[in-house]
């Protein structure tokens, strides 16, 4: 339990630190992130509409 408690505090220090140092670098990583999550939906939501569509 304590290697993973220390695994992440190590995590969000480097989240901090990354969010400090490079503002720019960490809000396009998150517009990736998002824009990955979006696309996702979209195929998901596709793939079950064709699929209740019976094409």
């Amino acid at each position: 339990m304590k290697v993973k408690q220390l695994v992440t505090y190590a995590i969000v220090a480097f989240v901090v630190f990354y969010l400090f140092t490079q503002p720019t670098g960490a809000a396009n990583a998150v517009r990736g992130v998002m824009d990955g999550i979006g696309t996702g939906a979209g195929a998901l939501a596709q793939f079950f509409n064709s699929l209740f569509a019976g094409s």
